[in-house]
């Protein structure tokens, strides 16, 4: 790939452009199904238990492939590898739009979980690249902290609005276009680029022992609610899960070409922003699960209301992180900036905790929904900046498939841990005789309680972890460009 100095910035920038939409489209699938889960439920005739499994065929390899995907691009080419992935996604996403069935939905959601992950797994890296100028590379970290997020949020709205309006298919289909456009678009402007080659990283006992553990712990956690925390299954597929991860650490210290050089999983930079990022994300997981669910059935809103209800948050998330976080970066260092936005999103939480039962969207939801959006957006691109500050140009892939590995496995985790709680809180003041809009609400306030915390506990790593002279380095030296 040509230096990014040798390109005008103009097109540098219209490249970052269509890799950030390519990240919006991935990231909103994770979300826009969501809210039409009971149209897909009435249509296809789902049962309660199964359909669960509309967002877990995608979230479970999705999540188990992303750190494989991530290294692929720096063997083999970041641009054929996100092209290949794309092509896939978008390929999947039409072939779900004309499921008739419950098993063709649930293959083709399991097979646009890979495309996904092939696609955005390198993403954050080649935009660190294509940027190596420190006041640009803040403003497409800045940017991509909102495409990761605001897509996420984004989710909600889209999926309310093509549901209502249109049909649950919709939401599919849209992806052939989008993908389409985006495909052309990055043939066009990505420069050929060849990766150091297999001999360079070919650690394929590493790849399967790293993607069967990741993806056996997401399946493990997203079946707690069901099997719970003490159950054989949970307890014997957690050992089983943990052991996998354990031999890809011993893999990685002895292999001569290991998939993920130790010195990145060490890092303090990166390990603290890895920590701290899935915990944040967790807790975000939770709050757009269970604020859709407050609105619609304690406040009785419809799926379009209830998605344009969530419109404030990708509003912020995309002011902050587009305009604010960028400049801040280049007068804050990157820790200061995580842990002033940790503290903003811990208290987002804690005004969402208050909600009522007999409450309004304005008391009870609006306070909540501008400050957690608030924190999350300064802290996202503060984390980025922290989680690539030990990559070199032939590991950014990798590096970048750690970042997300990390917000997926700390999204599963946190939605299992926040879902577990609401429900045994709920189930029990319903079996107390407590009317039920009361506890579907003491159940929500105790789920934005935990994720408080976890915010908080992310804090505590923040401060604690991550160096504040590598950090202010990671500032003040991009990652040089790619050849």
């Amino acid at each position: 790939m040509s230096t990014p100095h040798e390109t005008s910035l103009s097109r540098r920038w219209l490249t970052v452009i269509v890799l950030l939409a390519a990240q919006v489209m991935i990231i909103l699938d994770q979300n826009i199904v969501t809210i039409a889960l009971p149209a897909i439920r009435d249509d296809l005739g789902f049962t309660p238990s199964n359909l669960v499994w509309t967002v877990n065929a995608y979230v479970i390899p999705f999540g188990g492939l992303l750190l494989l995907a991530g290294r692929l691009g720096d063997l083999l080419s970041r641009k054929w590898v996100f092209i290949a992935g794309l092509a896939l996604f978008t390929l999947a996403s039409a072939a779900i739009g004309f499921a008739d069935t419950q098993t063709l939905l649930l293959a083709g959601r399991f097979v646009q979980g890979i495309g996904g992950a092939i696609a955005s797994a390198g993403l954050l890296g080649m935009v660190v690249m294509l940027l190596p100028e420190p006041a640009e590379q803040a403003k497409g970290i800045g940017a991509f902290g909102f495409a990761s997020a605001g897509g996420g949020a984004l989710g909600s709205v889209i999926g309310g609005v093509l549901t209502e309006s249109i049909g649950w298919e919709s939401i599919f289909f849209i992806n052939l276009p989008l993908g389409l456009a985006v495909g052309l678009l990055a043939w066009r402007l990505l420069e050929n680029d060849r990766g150091i080659g297999l001999k360079a990283g070919a650690d394929v006992l590493g790849a399967v022992l790293v993607t069967a553990g990741v993806m056996l712990a997401v399946y493990t956690l997203i079946e707690v609610e069901h099997q719970g925390w003490d159950s054989a299954r949970t307890i014997g597929f957690g050992a089983l899960a943990a052991l996998l991860l354990a031999g890809f650490l011993l893999r990685q210290a002895k292999a001569a070409t290991p998939l993920v050089p130790l010195r990145i999983m060490f890092s303090r930079s990166v390990a603290g922003a890895n920590v701290s990022q899935a915990l944040m994300v967790g807790a975000a997981f939770g709050f757009m699960y269970f604020t859709v669910l407050y609105l619609q059935q304690v406040l009785d809103y419809r799926p379009l209301t209830a998605g344009l209800a969530f419109l404030p948050a990708p509003l912020v998330i995309a002011s902050v992180s587009l305009w604010v976080a960028p400049k801040l970066l280049t007068r804050v260092a990157p820790r200061k900036l995580a842990i002033v936005g940790l503290a903003v999103m811990v208290l987002g939480f804690v005004l969402f905790a208050q909600m009522r039962a007999d409450g309004s969207y304005l008391v009870d939801v609006l306070p909540g929904m501008v400050t957690a959006p608030l924190g999350f957006g300064l802290t996202m691109p503060a984390l980025m900046t922290l989680g690539m500050a030990d990559s070199k140009p032939e590991d950014a892939g990798v590096t970048s498939g750690l970042f997300n590995t990390a917000q997926q496995v700390g999204g599963a985790v946190g939605l299992a841990v926040i879902s577990t709680a609401v429900s045994s809180r709920t189930a029990s003041l319903l079996d107390g005789g407590t009317g039920q809009a009361e506890a579907l609400t003491a159940g929500y306030r105790l789920g934005y309680t935990i994720a408080a915390v976890m915010v908080a506990v992310a804090l505590v790593v923040a401060v604690t972890v991550i160096k504040t002279r590598k950090t202010e380095a990671a500032q003040a030296e991009p990652v040089p460009a790619a050849v």
